[in-house]
């Protein structure tokens, strides 16, 4: 409760703040748009990105789409069951810790700065709790921490290899290769070893979660293979890619991606969570 009394001064307080200015600016025939101010004035948000600069606005609806859900899932940890409360949180977790390195990732676009540090960063962090979700849906029907550690290795061994073919730090054949197969690893897993045949074990509402979960996997997390060949190809077998998409606009593809996955991920959580 605390947190939503908390977030509605806040809230509040940035409103009386624009009246006061706007009327300022009204007094000294000074235009300002009011929508822009209110946007702004969320100053963890950055200014809001040119009209043209597509990618600047996804970073920023992905900053305020992600933190608006870390919100949601927080505030609701108390609605659902005590069984189900890890999940949630860790769902929030996920999408608070991606809006924060985006803010950062924003700021490094608008200067003109890679982004491939913080992204990978990010990944590093959220990944793994994506992968924890489901041995927490599944715990109650018998998985164990040694799939958990499994599944968090794995997610490991798939971004390092990934960003040291995306860094320049090696052969990104090579490297992307490795990180692929890191990720078909975490697909058999989920989809054909143990942790389906708990899913079918548990039934219901359970194995309803969990095969979202595996197609969030199986399709949304394939959209990062792509921007990883638009920003490697050249030179290399798949060079074909980067006629796809511009180089210029991975972090698109990217950030898409992210927004779809992590926040997408934790409703599928939320779902199962309140319907038991």
């Amino acid at each position: 409760m605390w947190i939503y009394q908390a977030f509605c001064v806040f809230v509040i307080t940035n409103l009386v703040e624009i009246l006061i200015f706007y009327i300022y600016l009204n007094l000294n025939n000074n235009k300002y748009n009011i929508m822009e101010l209110f946007l702004n004035t969320f100053y963890f948000l950055g200014d809001v990105p040119a009209g043209d600069d597509l990618v600047g606005i996804t970073f920023w609806i992905g900053t305020m789409a992600m933190m608006a859900a870390s919100v949601f899932f927080f505030l609701n940890l108390n609605a659902v069951d005590a069984k189900w409360r890890s999940s949630i949180l860790v769902s929030g977790l996920i999408t608070f810790i991606a809006a924060v390195h985006y803010m950062y990732m924003r700021d490094a676009h608008a200067a003109g700065d890679s982004t491939t540090i913080f992204r990978y960063v990010d990944w590093i962090l959220t990944v793994p709790l994506m992968c924890v979700e489901f041995y927490l849906i599944l715990k109650a029907a018998g998985a164990t921490t040694k799939h958990l550690k499994v599944l968090i290795w794995a997610s490991v061994a798939m971004l390092v290899t990934g960003y040291v073919g995306e860094a320049g730090l090696g052969n990104a054949a090579i490297w992307g290769g490795l990180s692929g197969a890191a990720y078909f690893y975490i697909v058999y897993l989920i989809k054909f070893g143990d942790l389906a045949k708990l899913a079918e074990k548990a039934g219901g509402a359970v194995e309803s979660a969990h095969k979202t979960l595996v197609l969030f996997v199986l399709i949304g997390w394939a959209i990062y293979p792509v921007g990883y060949m638009v920003g490697t190809g050249e030179g290399m077998w798949y060079e074909f890619f980067t006629g796809l998409v511009s180089a210029e606009n991975i972090d698109l593809i990217y950030n898409v991606g992210d927004s779809i996955n992590k926040i997408g991920f934790g409703l599928v959580v939320y779902n199962l969570a309140v319907s038991k």
